[in-house]
């Protein structure tokens, strides 16, 4: 409480202490937990979904750019390499794959710490592929470890699907 003797002496540092505390509360309401597991799967989600769609020329049929790079573009960069991929096709196909169902998994919030797993993996062997790259690369895996780390958060399918599991549990033990 701020007395008259206070303000005559011109301590205004309650006042200052209680503004610091509303601003926080604000910070915290814009910033809730549910928001920012959200928004963080969303934005792991779109920069793989975006290459993904460009490997694509079909329902199940990589385009021929995508072999391509992995023939002749992408080099992995290890000690004594670079190295060519092996089985560009394979490679191609099993990126273009995860950088479509991956993301799509982390939108609907479902197997999302796995999903996230794979996009961290993947996120790895981009690092290797193009090492000049760790600025956005290691943006990734943070994003990444961050949702495996603190999990989908309720705006989720997994979130539903844990109380549905919960609420099925807690009927078979009450009979």
């Amino acid at each position: 409480m701020i007395t008259n003797q206070d303000i005559a002496a011109g301590n205004t540092l309650p006042s200052l202490g209680r503004l610091a505390r509303k601003a926080d509360h604000l910070v915290q309401a814009i910033a809730s937990p549910s928001l920012v597991q959200l928004v963080l799967r969303v934005a792991l989600a779109v920069p793989f979904w975006r290459s993904g769609t460009l490997k694509w020329g079909g329902f199940l049929r990589l385009n021929d750019t995508a072999v391509t790079l992995f023939s002749d573009e992408f080099m992995l960069h290890l000690p004594g390499g670079p190295y060519h991929f092996p089985a560009p096709t394979v490679m191609a196909f099993l990126s273009g794959s995860g950088e479509i169902l991956l993301p799509i998994l982390l939108l609907l919030g479902l197997g999302t710490r796995f999903a996230a797993l794979g996009l961290l993996f993947m996120t790895v062997i981009v690092e290797l592929t193009v090492p000049d790259g760790w600025p956005v690369h290691i943006t990734w895996a943070a994003m990444a470890l961050a949702i495996m780390a603190y999990g989908p958060g309720p705006i989720s399918l997994d979130h539903l699907v844990s109380r549905a599991v919960r609420v099925t549990k807690t009927a078979h033990s009450g009979e």
